[in-house]
């Protein structure tokens, strides 16, 4: 992997660096960022999830769901985690997988069950 300069600073000046790329659509990019910056604090929650969105979002859906369940390993009430677990697993034609995760994002968050 070729270092750019967005590769470099704290911590804290990748996230924010991360999350302009997301914001801009760059998913691909923040991804970038972010999977580097996610094994570094393994045990936060904010950056793997905003790894799995990115993922999600650039249509890498087998690192999305990578990402999530570690995301749910780690706090497996995150709701926001479920549903896009559920999403991702839609979007790869796992629907009989993506039910119970959207089913449990569902009552995590207090909305009628699908």
């Amino acid at each position: 992997m070729n270092i750019t300069y967005y590769d470099h600073g704290t911590a804290a000046e990748r996230w924010e660096r991360a999350g302009q790329f997301f914001d801009a659509k760059e998913y691909a990019t923040a991804a970038r960022i972010l999977a580097p910056l996610a094994d570094e604090v393994p045990e936060q929650v904010a950056p793997r999830l905003l790894l799995a969105r990115a993922y999600y979002h650039s249509a890498q859906l087998r690192r999305a769901e990578t990402e999530l369940r570690a995301v749910l390993e780690l706090d497996p009430v995150e709701s926001y985690a479920r549903l896009m677990l559920g999403r991702t697993l839609e979007r790869q034609g796992r629907d009989a997988e993506a039910v119970p995760q959207l089913r449990m994002a569902a009552a995590l968050s207090g909305e009628p069950t699908p």
